[in-house]
Formats: structure tokens, sequence, C-alpha cells
């Protein structure tokens, strides 16, 4: 990403779910505490309040990291993950069939930002080029 001139954060989540239930739990009381200050969860504090948009990637289904998606509300929120039947060898080959490896990911960061109109689409089709993406081939989910 610093070769486009973006800079990023990078998190590390050891467990969604727990995110996901500690954010559920948090819910719930400020529902049945409606007269009190209301809680924020983990997720929210850590990344509700950044800009730019969020990118959550899982060597599991998307379906993992996009249970926290809602509870980012004031962020784009992308969820990456190994949807699909997987045909790889290696833990390479298997992030790059599924896309998401690092190349994948800065595409992934870049579309959003040309979404948001901060950068031009033009640097993402060269993103796509520089990093040898088949913009064609068939989503793993149907290989």
């Amino acid at each position: 990403l610093e070769r486009y001139g973006v800079g990023c954060e990078l998190w590390s989540a050891t467990s969604y779910k727990l995110l996901r239930e500690q954010a559920l739990e948090i819910e719930r009381w400020n529902r049945l505490h409606p007269e009190q200050e209301q809680r924020r969860p983990l997720v929210t504090e850590l990344l509700d309040g950044g800009s730019g948009p969020v990118v959550a990637v899982s060597d599991f289904m998307r379906i993992v990291p996009e249970q926290v998606a809602r509870f980012v509300p004031s962020r784009s929120f992308t969820p990456l993950g190994t949807d699909g039947m997987g045909r790889s060898d290696t833990r390479t080959a298997l992030r790059r069939h599924f896309e998401i490896d690092a190349p994948h990911i800065i595409v992934a960061v870049l579309h959003e930002l040309s979404l948001a109109g901060e950068i031009k689409s033009e640097v993402v089709s060269e993103a796509i080029k520089r990093h040898g993406i088949d913009p064609e081939i068939a989503f793993a989910l149907h290989q």
C-alpha cells in the first residue's frame, strides 16, 4: 500500500467469534438499561473511530470476519475469506486461490478507497495488473 501512498493499520483478531459475542452481550445490556450510559463493544472502540476502509481477512469463510461488520458502522467493511472449494497444496497457494493474499488485500483496500472517491479507479486497475491478478478468473465459490 505504501507504493500507492496509502497508510494502513494492521490488526490481528484471534477470535471474531469472541468479538461478536462480547458485542452482542453489550448490545443486550444497552437494550435492557436504556437510561444508563450506553456501552460500546471492544471491536467498535478499536475500529469505528478510524478513517478509511476495514478489510477483514480470514483463512476461514468470509462469514467469520463478517460477523463483526455491523459493530463498525462508520467505516466500509470488506470481509475476505476462503469461500468455495480449495485445490491448493500450500498455504500460499490457498491464499492466492481464495484471493486473500497480500495482492488481493491491496486491491480490496484500493477499491474501497476508489468507491469513497479518495483515489481514482485507474489506481485499482494498475494494482490488479501489477500483481498479476486475472480479473476474469471464476470466483472461488464457483470453481
